[in-house]
């Protein structure tokens, strides 16, 4: 099929579904039909896009874990804990990586290995090769709804098995879950496979079921400026929408500046509701804000200092809900209990915030409205370049480099832009490559640098990105040379 930000008919995307099928024998005899049915059945309480829009109706923040094992077993212990003692909202799975890369084949050797040594031998779950039959056991044995998260480029069958077994939500999009996690697969080629994903979530819909779908806001997590994630945010819940999509959660990873966290968060949905409004969309819009993605302290209690910020920023900003981390990021796949415990202080400090925002402020307004123009001007450039068509228009932008997302793996991307924190410790644009910006954002972007430069007593260059990208790790938001620290803590 040729790409074009187009809904599928019914009988386009019955035609592609016999091959997806058929990628693997779980997906063989899966009837559409069958699998709508099931969905219809699933309890109120189950259901994610409700649980989000009671949660925003309501002004709460909603807290959830990432957590995924190798065997249905596993994975039922794992979250019955997250959502016992943990008092986790919502529930993920988190898909390992060979099905990420559609290797189901060397899957089978991951289970057989964990069930033989009683320790997952998987990052993730891989639902695919446990079918309908497993996902549905796993869906059945817990009480909360059910997400898959993953990082996929080609999610179709991963889509069909797990919709078919009553999960009602599913994460990524054909930019987020390309760029940041793919190395040579083709915008063009992952964008199709999305539209499939959500034109089969839209199908859903039309049968009477809602499902949520979420773009992944996070992107690669480290030193996102706002207004790139932003418009990546936006321009994937517009290409879903036009496949049929009534429920989208846009994501946003943390910074780590509380201000321009809180600005980035609610620029993101006043924008994308406008931008849905103007494209004749009619979309359940929530938020989604993921903590802290890069680096963390090995110290535990240090940890949970960025743990409870992020859960502060998500409070504060009014997102609808809260991907949570937790005190072991640093040393690698954390235990059940560490996940637990993650939530835990996530949900007191929601608890301690309930009801309070982050009052207006001219700084606060200052920081949406650049958010908000430096967004309007990428975005209006993709539809430039695609002639109205924004799935063309994403592809022609990445090729110009006018989207262009740090530190990505993707050969499709351009790898021009650089970002730095300023001296307060906001992501800012330091080298701008092919941005379309205004020379007035360039500009202010620039000054911006230029100040903590004579703070630091150093010029504006990439060495503030290095130090920026180690600098929480480290114990610090900000990467400032040592001399600068030593001088502060006297």
């Amino acid at each position: 099929m040729e790409l074009k930000n187009v809904k599928w008919s019914a009988d386009q995307f019955l035609a592609v579904r016999d091959g997806v099928l058929k990628q693997w024998e779980t997906g063989h005899n899966l009837a559409l039909e069958r699998a709508v049915e099931y969905q219809r059945s699933v309890p109120l309480a189950k259901r994610f896009a409700d649980a989000l829009l009671g949660a925003k109706e309501a002004g709460i923040t909603l807290a959830q874990p990432r957590a995924g094992v190798a065997t249905v077993e596993g994975q039922i212990e794992l979250l019955l804990h997250l959502q016992q003692v943990g008092g986790a909202d919502l529930l993920p799975v988190t898909i390992d990586s060979y099905t990420r890369q559609n290797r189901y084949r060397e899957c089978i050797v991951g289970i057989e290995e964990s069930k033989a040594t009683g320790r997952s031998m998987l990052n993730g779950f891989p639902a695919v090769n446990h079918g309908v039959e497993g996902c549905r056991a796993l869906f059945e044995a817990v009480g909360l709804p059910l997400q898959a998260r993953h990082g996929t480029p080609d999610a179709r069958l991963l889509s069909e098995i797990v919709l078919a077994s009553g999960w009602t939500s599913n994460e990524g999009g054909g930019i987020s879950y390309n760029i940041p996690y793919a190395k040579s697969v083709s915008l063009e080629r992952s964008l199709l496979d999305w539209q499939y994903c959500d034109r089969l979530v839209g199908l859903y819909e039309e049968m009477g079921v809602r499902i949520n779908r979420e773009p992944f806001g996070p992107l690669t997590g480290t030193l996102v400026p706002p207004s790139m994630s932003n418009a990546v945010m936006i321009l994937e819940g517009l290409l879903a929408a036009e496949q049929g999509v009534k429920s989208l959660t846009l994501g946003y990873g943390q910074g780590g500046h509380l201000l321009q966290d809180v600005a980035a968060i609610r620029v993101l949905e006043q924008q994308a509701e406008e931008y849905f409004r103007d494209g004749g969309y009619e979309v359940e819009v929530t938020t989604v804000f993921h903590q802290w993605m890069g680096g963390f302290p090995q110290d535990e209690a240090q940890a949970f200092g960025v743990v409870c910020l992020g859960a502060q920023a998500a409070a504060l900003a009014g997102a609808t809900k809260v991907i949570v981390k937790t005190p072991h990021e640093a040393a690698g796949v954390p235990t059940k209990e560490a996940n637990a415990e993650g939530i835990l202080a996530t949900q007191q400090t929601l608890r301690m915030l309930r009801g309070q925002r982050m009052a207006p402020s001219p700084a606060l307004e200052a920081e949406m409205e650049l958010i908000r123009a430096e967004t309007k001007c990428l975005l209006d450039k993709v539809h430039e370049l695609g002639e109205g068509d924004y799935a063309i228009g994403a592809v022609r932008a990445f090729q110009a480099g006018v989207l262009d997302v740090p530190f990505a793996p993707s050969q499709h991307n351009a790898g021009k832009m650089l970002p730095a924190r300023d001296n307060s410790g906001a992501i800012r644009y330091l080298e701008f490559g092919n941005l379309p910006f205004t020379q007035e954002i360039k500009d202010h972007n620039r000054a911006l640098l230029e100040e903590r430069a004579r703070f630091e007593g150093r010029p504006v260059s990439f060495q503030m990105v290095i130090d920026d990208i180690y600098a929480v790790s480290k114990g610090t938001l900000v990467g400032r040379p040592e001399k600068v620290i030593s001088t502060s803590r006297r």
